[in-house]
C-alpha cells in the first residue's frame, strides 16, 4: 500500500500525478491518493471578499484562521473543484476512482480545539472559535471496502470532529495519520519543491536522506521553510509508526510518483 499526498500549491502538475498513479494501479499496485487545495483557495476566497488570514504559533507553524465561512469556501473548493478535477483525470486513464471528503464516512475523525495560540507582536493570544482540529482516527474499514471493489479513493480534508462539525485539518497530517493507520510501505508527500531543501529556494541544495532518529536535530528544522518543517516531524511520526519510509517529491515532474519511489527527493527513513 501507498499513500500519495499531492499538495495544493503553484504548480502542481495533476495530469502527471494522475497519468502515474493510473499506471501503478493498473499495474496492480494498492494506493490512496490525498489531495490538497491552498493556492486554489486563496484566490477564491480574495474573489469573495473574504482573503485568507494566517496565524503563526509558539515554535514558528503557520496555519490558516478558519472561521465558518472560511470553511465553506475551504469545503467547495478541496471537496468540490480540486477533488472532482483529480477524479477526472484518473477517469480520463481507465481508473474507476471515488473522491470523498473526511467528513463522508467520518474518514479523517479528530478533535476541534477549543482554542488556538498564536503571535502577533511579540506576545502570545489566544484564538477561539476557530474550526481547526487534527486527525485522530481513520476509518479503514471504509477504505477497505472500496479498494477491494476496484475503486481508487482520492480523499481530502476536512475532517469530522467527535461532535460532528467540520474542522480543517493539515492534509500532511491526515496524510501520514493515514498511513500509519494502512501500515503503507511508503507516503509520498508531493509538492512545488524537489524536497527539502538546505538553502531554499536553491532546489541543488536538495538534502537527500534524513535518519528518521535524526529529523528532529537543529541542523534538519532550521533549514525547513514555513510548512516545510510540519511535515518533516510529520514525517517522522509516520516512520515511527510503522511506514516504511517518507519521500518528500516533485509534483511538477512527469512520473513524480514513480520517481519519488524510486528515491528521487528527500527520504526518511
Amino acid at each position: 500500500m501507498i499513500v500519495v499526498k499531492v499538495g495544493g500549491a503553484e504548480g502542481i502538475n495533476y495530469e502527471a500525478v494522475a497519468k502515474d498513479a493510473a499506471t501503478l494501479w493498473n499495474e496492480g499496485q494498492r494506493l490512496i491518493l490525498v489531495h490538497g487545495g491552498s493556492s486554489e483557495t486563496n484566490r477564491i476566497a480574495e474573489a469573495l471578499g473574504h482573503p485568507p488570514q494566517f496565524l503563526t504559533h509558539p515554535g514558528g507553524l503557520t496555519s490558516r484562521l478558519t472561521d465558518r465561512k472560511t470553511l465553506e469556501i475551504f469545503e467547495m473548493v478541496y471537496c468540490g473543484l480540486v477533488n472532482k478535477r483529480i477524479v477526472e483525470l484518473l477517469q480520463r486513464e481507465g481508473v474507476n476512482a471515488v473522491g470523498l471528503s473526511g467528513l463522508d464516512g467520518r474518514i479523517f475523525e479528530g478533535r476541534r480545539k477549543d482554542a488556538v495560540k498564536y503571535i502577533e507582536n511579540g506576545k502570545i493570544k489566544i484564538h477561539r472559535g476557530d474550526y481547526t482540529g487534527t486527525v485522530e482516527r481513520v476509518n479503514t474499514a471504509l477504505l477497505g471496502l472500496l479498494l477491494d471493489a476496484g475503486y481508487l479513493p482520492v480523499l481530502t480534508p476536512p475532517a469530522i470532529s467527535y461532535q460532528g462539525e467540520a474542522i480543517n485539518t493539515d492534509g500532511d497530517t491526515a496524510a501520514a495519520m493515514l498511513a500509519r493507520a494502512l501500515g503503507a510501505e511508503a507516503l509520498l508527500l508531493l509538492s512545488n519543491v524537489p524536497g527539502l531543501l538546505a538553502n531554499f529556494p536553491d532546489e541543488s541544495s536538495l538534502i537527500r536522506e534524513i535518519p528518521a532518529e535524526r529529523a528532529g536535530d537543529p541542523q534538519y528544522l532550521a533549514v525547513a521553510q514555513g510548512r516545510m518543517k510540519k511535515k518533516v516531524l510529520g514525517a517522522v511520526e509516520a516512520v515511527r509508526g510503522g511506514v516504511g519510509r517518507v519521500v518528500f517529491g516533485d509534483a511538477r515532474i512527469e512520473r513524480p510518483i514513480r520517481a519519488a519511489l524510486e528515491g528521487q527527493g528527500t527520504v526518511v527513513r
